[in-house]
């Protein structure tokens, strides 16, 4: 009997477009280093759980680090409900936003001052963020920036309690205007520099965890978590290009 003719193909997942570049997320320098790729800015965010949060406040300018969490095409960020300018964000137009990831990997050491310089991936989000009032989705969002930091840690941990939710602030982000500007490979020495004697190249940067300190009332009996060793909390696979 004749074989049965294959099965077809499942249709391939259609890539997603990259994100749209606008005036505020075009480099005004080196703009071959910006990248508009969704995958390549949610890698860079999903590596990371620091963030610096910028907004104006009174007529100024503030900048303040905290922590984050990547769900799918939104960031969520932590604070408190007595920070003045993260109430800001609640209600009505919300509260006008740049928010920066960084990650530093190396040192780039030139034969000239002028052209030393590091490797990095960087993300920038402009945007308007708004405070999340909703319980299930505050309790996502918490869930979030916690497994953000150390994955596997959210369902080893008691949940916030209605004290400590109301103590918490939690900011929405989402990812509309956004682009990434990484930095690879050695320094740009000047070719009438190559023969001085000065060593160039670059020192490599990468995070490092050292071993889990207990806490001074932690019971002698309870194990070290699978989830921090042996490379530390964030040495398991990162969450995958769609959810936290």
């Amino acid at each position: 009997m004749p074989s049965a003719p294959p099965a077809p193909a499942e249709p391939a997942e259609p890539a997603r477009p990259p994100y749209p570049a606008t005036d505020r997320t075009v480099p005004t320098r080196s703009a071959d280093r910006a990248s508009y790729d969704r995958a390549v800015v949610h890698a860079i965010l999903d590596e990371g759980y620091l963030c610096h949060l910028g907004f104006v406040r009174d007529g100024a300018p503030v900048v303040l680090p905290t922590l984050y969490a990547r769900h799918g095409e939104r960031l969520y960020v932590h604070g408190s409900t007595g920070s003045r300018p993260l109430r800001g964000a609640g209600g009505g137009p919300g509260l006008a936003v740049c928010l920066t990831v960084t990650h530093v990997d190396g040192l780039v050491l030139a034969k000239s001052a002028f052209h030393h310089s590091i490797n990095y991936r960087s993300v920038v989000v402009h945007g308007t963020a708004h405070q999340v009032t909703d319980p299930e989705e505050r309790a996502l969002a918490l869930d979030a920036i916690v497994e953000q930091a150390v994955p596997g840690r959210a369902a080893d941990s008691r949940r916030a309690n209605a004290k400590e939710l109301a103590a918490t602030a939690v900011i929405r982000l989402d990812l509309g205007e956004v682009s990434a500007k990484i930095r690879t490979g050695g320094p740009n020495d000047e070719p009438e520099d190559l023969d001085l004697p000065h060593w160039s190249g670059v020192v490599p940067v990468a995070p490092a965890y050292a071993a889990p300190v207990p806490a001074d009332h932690a019971a002698a009996s309870l194990p070290l978590p699978r989830y921090l060793a042996p490379a530390g909390p964030r040495g398991t696979d990162r969450k995958d290009g769609s959810a936290c």
